[in-house]
């Protein structure tokens, strides 16, 4: 694994880029913390980072700036949230396109060594997705381009960029495509939330509350696969490491409905089975989405180890520590 680098991390008080930068400090690395968000919003602290900026990374300066004697670049910033934020939200996630282009220019001029940047399955050819269980998704899926609007356009835009800083430039760049990546410490309510964290907390609202109920969007029988986040991070670091340029899955194949995960949750929680009230007008995304991991375990050797169950598990305990203490400040609702 990587240690004794000077890296900087964008995004650093997003979900997945605050676990990174704890993984990467643990491993005996300088970390320099970079996020848009004012620092009192970042979902983790990091006391031992070499140096916090709470910092606009669309503005060129910035990151010519940042990526001054650096070693390596994490771009994990974007500005996004689950399905309901992504569809009404578009032009806000497309300008993220600044943000991947602009560290890019910057590592180019200040002779960074390595790129990482962070993609999604939103990328992937909508065509492919409109069945509830289908076969999971392989890299090469990508194209002919359809991606989701807005949001998939921007990271497989953002994708071709790395390449050809690659190509032209000789930018030892690294592309993860994340298939909803979940876990603590990330954000469960206030609109940007995902569905596994979302459900957690209505599942959860409702047995508090004893209301014996719960509001699904869509009809629940859309699929998706999902990661959990010591996963991801095991996976982007083999990622990191090896010598692979081309978009690769970070993702699970453990592929299920919403219906279903809201049953395995109720299961985690104790209580009794919930009335599953259905909002058809609700923004559902794709039918089907799940991740094909082949690539991954041949190239990385790696694939994940927690499950669905016990993932979800650790998330529902988290956010209902939360919940009863009182303490949640991880409500960064606003865009950008």
């Amino acid at each position: 694994m990587i240690d004794n680098k000077k890296i900087l991390v964008v995004g650093a008080g997003g979900f997945i880029g605050g676990h990174l930068v704890k993984k990467l400090i643990e491993l005996k690395n300088q970390v320099v913390a970079c996020d848009i968000k004012p620092k009192e919003f970042w979902f983790q602290d990091f006391d031992n980072a070499s140096n916090h900026y709470s910092t606009d990374m669309r503005d060129i300066n910035n990151c010519k700036k940042l990526t001054q004697d650096i070693d390596y670049v994490f771009n994990m910033a974007c500005n996004m949230g689950g399905m309901g934020f992504i569809e009404n939200n578009k032009a806000e996630c497309m300008q993220s396109v600044l943000i991947n282009t602009n560290l890019l220019i910057g590592c180019k001029e200040n002779e960074v060594k390595k790129y990482f940047f962070s993609s999604s399955a939103c990328a992937y050819n909508t065509s492919l997705q409109q069945k509830t269980f289908i076969e999971g998704l392989r890299e090469e899926d990508a194209y002919p381009a359809m991606p989701e609007d807005g949001y998939g356009w921007e990271k497989l835009f953002s994708e071709r960029m790395c390449r050809h800083f690659f190509e032209d430039f000789g930018i030892e760049v690294r592309i993860a495509r994340y298939h909803n990546v979940y876990g603590p410490y990330g954000t469960y309510d206030g609109g940007r939330e995902k569905a596994p964290a979302a459900l957690c907390r209505k599942v959860l609202n409702s047995s508090m509350k004893k209301l014996n109920k719960i509001e699904v969007w869509g009809d629940g029988e859309q699929t998706r696969s999902f990661l959990f986040i010591e996963d991801c991070i095991e996976g982007t670091l083999r990622l990191f490491n090896s010598d692979y340029t081309d978009p690769l899955n970070i993702g699970s194949d453990e592929q299920v409905s919403i219906n279903q995960m809201i049953d395995i949750i109720q299961q985690i929680s104790g209580s009794d089975k919930l009335e599953k009230i259905y909002q058809l007008d609700k923004p559902k995304g794709v039918r089907g989405r799940s991740s094909n991991n082949e690539l991954a375990k041949k190239i990385l050797n790696w694939s994940y180890q927690i499950s669905l169950k016990e993932g979800l598990e650790k998330t529902y305990n988290w956010i209902s520590q939360e919940e009863k203490s009182g303490t949640n400040l991880n409500r960064f609702t606003k865009p950008y």
